[in-house]
């Protein structure tokens, strides 16, 4: 039979509803918590134990093995010990995957007190043959096979020599805890390795049904999973087959590299992107909330550590401090990049085995990723002014509104509009021609052109704006260009400022009519 799963919501869920304290919160916020109950919780004690007391329980192990089939096996085990099931069976059928995961997969085997099974339908390739060796008993169907696991790097090429070091002793000594020749599990890692009567060492070693029978790594040719289980004499015990939950479903999606990419891309877009418009929105909190997805994903897959999450947040308090407090963009704003990117190098760098290879991926994806979000940024800080239906989200001077807004609908040349232009069509007959002239503003009068005396303050000196403030930049004052920062207005190029506040290293500035 197989486990289906079961809609079962907590009790102290249900006592709550049952005293009142969710009449102030609207029902579409309880429906979702019901439903998050429903699939992400495991169904209640009794049931569970009802439904595997005595069962054989089955694991699935098929496709490429990723971080989040650590953790679905992880459960599984866990469970089958909680409710005393007598044997717990991987079918397996893999190509191989990820070294991390399969590690952590090897080691819960080893741990369980469960009997562990494989059945090797009909490949176990390099993680799977792993797996497949840590299990106690190996049945195999006619045709099946099982080796073949040196390991690779992220452009397929054979990993360096001490990374498949490393991975022969790990199937060497897991075969010797399984009472199995090592030096069979050694020639599938390395191809040197030479077996007289089996393995001359010029390839990798991979064995058919045969083959492992006949070299103790598979206990029973068994053309089904029924005749595996009778062979190991559990024939009578009821089959329970376990599946992914959709937590266990979501972490796979999540840690897969390329929607790791694009959640780190898209969340540091919507964040830093915020920095910009009037205020912390919608966008940043969207932000926020994709970024605690991809650190969701990797805490459980074991791979991101609460340090990874507290080096990413400290790189975006710098790199807001760069651009609302700090004029210009110095060492700040560099320490958060290196902040930033180093929490997401750790947070997609396994914990339980690191190589050369592996490293030089997780700081390649964080950096690419980080360019692009900075390309991205500087599309929104060149897009956004100027889009019609955009442009509302900038920040726009608080005196001049009327004129930052862009022309009615039908005013412009199509794609004339995206570089900031007024083109206006020419008027009909019955609608005269509107022009609008802005006139730069004038400069005023300077008092003492050139560095400023030692003791004197530029309080009250007025110039003209040389940038845009966003809202550091600079400015023309006392015949000289100086760094400025606005006192919180944006204030646009060419608009005449005074300073308020001098403190030498920085000068605060607000808009002022033109004399």
């Amino acid at each position: 039979m197989t486990a289906s799963h079961r809609v079962t919501i907590p009790e102290p869920i249900i006592a709550a509803i049952g005293a009142g304290r969710f009449r102030h919160v609207p029902n579409v916020v309880v429906l979702l918590v019901l439903l998050a109950s429903a699939w992400l919780l495991p169904a209640d004690g009794a049931a569970q134990e009802e439904g595997q007391a005595g069962a054989v329980v089955v694991v699935p192990i098929t496709g490429v093995i990723d971080l989040g089939l650590a953790p679905f096996l992880g459960r599984a085990l866990d469970e089958a010990t909680a409710q005393g099931a007598a044997a717990v069976l991987l079918e397996i059928d893999t190509p191989g995957g990820r070294l991390d995961a399969v590690l952590q997969m090897r080691d819960a085997l080893l741990d369980s007190p469960v009997p562990t099974i494989a059945y090797v339908n009909r490949t176990a390739f390099s993680a799977g043959a792993l797996i497949a060796i840590a299990c106690e008993e190996i049945y195999m169907p006619p045709g099946a096979v099982i080796g073949a696991a040196t390991p690779v790097d992220g452009a397929g090429e054979t990993a360096s020599e001490k990374v498949v070091s490393a991975v022969r002793t790990v199937f060497k000594t897991t075969a010797e805890a399984r009472g199995r020749d090592p030096l069979v599990a050694e020639a599938m890692v390395d191809p040197t390795v030479v077996i007289d009567g089996l393995d001359d060492g010029d390839e990798l070693l991979t064995l058919t049904t045969s083959e492992a029978v006949q070299w103790g790594y598979a206990d029973g040719v068994a053309a089904t999973r029924a005749e595996a289980l009778a062979m190991a004499g559990l024939a009578g015990a009821p089959v329970v087959t376990v599946e992914p939950s959709l937590a266990e479903q979501a972490v796979r999606f999540v840690t897969d590299p390329v929607i790791s990419s694009l959640l780190i891309i898209l969340a540091l877009l919507l964040i830093i992107g915020d920095f910009f418009v009037e205020g912390f929105g919608v966008a940043g909190a969207a932000g926020i909330a994709v970024l605690g997805l991809f650190f969701w994903g990797h805490l459980l897959a074991g791979l991101a550590g609460w340090e990874d999450v507290a080096l990413v947040g400290l790189g975006l308090l710098l790199i807001a401090a760069e651009l609302l407090v700090v004029p210009g963009f110095g060492v700040t704003g560099i320490l958060g990049l290196a902040a930033l990117g180093g929490g997401l190098a750790l947070a997609l760098l396994g914990r339980e085995i690191q190589t050369p290879e592996m490293i030089t991926q997780a700081a390649l994806t964080a950096a690419v990723s980080l360019l692009i979000v900075v390309i991205g940024i500087v599309a929104i800080l060149a897009l956004l002014p100027r889009s019609r239906r955009l442009n509302a989200l900038v920040l726009q001077p608080a005196g001049n509104a009327a004129a930052a807004r862009p022309a009615s609908r039908g005013a412009g040349w199509g794609w004339l509009r995206w570089f900031g232009e007024a083109a206006t069509r020419p008027a009909s007959p019955s609608q005269p021609r509107l022009e609008r002239r802005i006139e730069p503003a004038p400069t005023p009068p300077v008092s003492t052109p050139g560095t400023q005396p030692a003791g004197e303050t530029m309080v009250g000196a007025r110039g003209v704006t040389v940038t845009d403030l966003r809202p550091s930049g600079a400015a023309e004052i006392a015949g000289r260009r100086v760094d400025v920062v606005s006192a919180g207005d944006y204030i646009p190029a060419g608009a005449t400022i005074e300073v308020v506040t001098d403190e030498r290293y920085r000068r605060i500035v607000r808009r002022v009519a033109a004399s």
